[in-house]
């Protein structure tokens, strides 16, 4: 009886609404004293599919210590996306370091349209449609960070409206 309980916790647990996907694992090495000391890092994107996206970075001397600690800071680091329909609601272009990400609305049923971990962001966030392109750096960290920049940034017409003072048709002629 005791198992039967333990593996409903379990399955539980596992089925979340937050959905973690591993952009990249590096093993670094520091030179000390007695030699070389071994450690990785791992980056990690996390999200619920449907407004919210964050990323982390976790450090430890063990692959899985790591990206425990990378999902633990990426929960900490969520933001709400705004999503008009399936997509954005207007073309961004934001930079992080080396990294430069152009992102644009798309049309319904076009999909997700971008590379690597910008690809990982977005669909976790819960994009639907959208083009992006990474215009700097190819390195996964970088290229996250910039996505994830360009996302909050990103603002409802009816918030830029209210803060002009005007109306949203007023604003849209």
């Amino acid at each position: 009886m005791n198992e039967e309980k333990r593996e409903e916790t379990t399955s539980s647990a596992r089925t979340s609404e937050w959905k973690e996907r591993v952009l990249q694992i590096r093993r670094v090495t520091k030179v000390v004293k007695g030699g070389k000391k071994l450690s990785f890092r791992a980056v990690v994107v996390v999200g619920n599919s449907s407004g919210m996206v964050g990323m982390g970075i976790g450090k430890s001397s063990e692959v899985i210590g790591a990206i425990q600690k990378a999902i633990i800071d990426g929960r900490k680091n969520l933001i709400k996306v705004p999503i008009f329909k399936t997509t954005i609601p207007h073309p961004i272009t934001a930079k992080a370091g080396a990294g430069k990400v152009l992102l644009r609305p798309a049309a319904e049923g076009t999909g997700v349209i971008a590379g690597g971990s910008a690809r990982a962001v977005l669909e976790l966030a819960g994009i639907g449609d959208i083009l992006c392109k990474s215009l700097g750096s190819d390195s996964p960290l970088n290229v996250a960070r910039a996505t994830i920049t360009a996302l909050s940034e990103l603002r409802y017409f009816n918030d830029v409206a209210k803060a002009r003072g005007l109306t949203l048709t007023e604003m849209l002629n």
